[in-house]
């Protein structure tokens, strides 16, 4: 097992190396040009400097590659992210302010999806092509239907129109208010969570059937074991092992769906602090949040290679 761990972990230097190579030539290639933001924004000291000279006070005359490896080098001996263009302040300020907000919408979504998904894929499974079954794939079709995005606009807008009542949008931290914290939180985890459940629901009721077809289990119900321990003790074990990796693919998704949750929400995170980023143009931001983004979902990857192990005894990490 430890030996599988050095090898994974050894071959996430190359994976984090492309991504960042990526992320760092990518956002550089987004429409528009922060000088000449800077310059339109009526800003005296920006005004004063000639396109040359502010250029060199950003640190953006010298080549693309100069720029990565100065970035990267900065990264990987001091963990020092740059500083924003705008605001002249470490970015790494900004993503630890930011991280935790958006990882308690993360958790709770996944949380939301998971006792969504897992109890209503297992009985549809269970008890297929009964009334429960229906009703459990066509809630699944509609939610893999009806954007996060769009019902979470319908959440904020008719309420306010209907009953004058809105979702709160002062954030209040969970260490200063765990009941609002959590209150605040409620409907963007419970949107998220359930259009995140759609494809989960569905794969745990398909390998459900498939494993509930297998020679062990007709053995198992032929001996008379209960139905309850033939689905707890010999069916969700290897039927997890398929639903384990789309959850750990879907991390990618959950973390993209927050960015427009976050704006819709007005939920200060990642997501939030992206979007302002991008409108302008601030370099070292967006390459901070992407990177910080792409070294999560690949360790949340190698936490489902890992769970194999539990989950299939027949899988030998070493």
């Amino acid at each position: 097992m430890q030996a599988y761990i050095v090898r994974r972990l050894l071959a996430l230097i190359p994976t984090l190396f492309f991504a960042s190579v990526i992320v760092f030539v990518v956002v550089r290639l987004i429409p528009g040009d922060i000088i000449d933001l800077m310059l339109s924004q009526n800003d005296v000291s920006a005004s004063r400097m000639d396109r040359q000279s502010l250029e060199q006070a950003l640190g953006l005359d010298q080549p693309m590659h100069v720029q990565y490896v100065r970035w990267i080098s900065a990264i990987l001996l001091h963990g020092d992210f740059g500083k924003s263009l705008w605001q002249s302040t470490p970015v790494a300020e900004h993503l630890v302010a930011r991280l935790p907000i958006t990882l308690e919408l993360g958790l709770l979504a996944f949380i939301v999806a998971l006792i969504v998904a897992l109890p209503i894929g297992i009985y549809s499974a269970v008890r297929q092509d009964t009334a429960g079954d229906y009703i459990g794939r066509s809630f699944s079709i509609l939610m893999l239907a009806i954007p996060n995005f769009w019902l979470g606009t319908i959440v904020v807008v008719f309420p306010a129109i209907w009953w004058g009542w809105s979702p709160e949008v002062r954030y209040v931290p969970f260490t200063q208010n765990p009941l609002q914290n959590l209150s605040q939180m409620f409907l963007p985890a419970i949107i998220l969570g359930t259009s995140l459940s759609a494809v989960t629901m569905r794969l745990m009721r398909t390998t459900v059937l498939e494993v509930l077809r297998q020679d062990y289990v007709r053995t198992a119900w032929a001996k008379g074991l209960s139905e309850r321990v033939i689905v707890v003790r010999h069916v969700l074990k290897n039927a997890l092992i398929p639903v384990v990796t789309l959850i750990g693919l879907q991390a990618a998704i959950l973390i993209g769906g927050a960015v427009i949750i976050e704006q819709i929400f007005v939920i200060p995170g990642m997501g939030l602090l992206l979007l302002e980023a991008v409108s302008q143009r601030d370099y070292p931001i967006i390459t901070g949040v992407f990177l910080v983004v792409g070294v999560a979902v690949v360790l949340i990857n190698l936490l489902v290679d890992l769970s194999y192990g539990l989950l299939d005894p027949k899988v030998r990490l070493g």
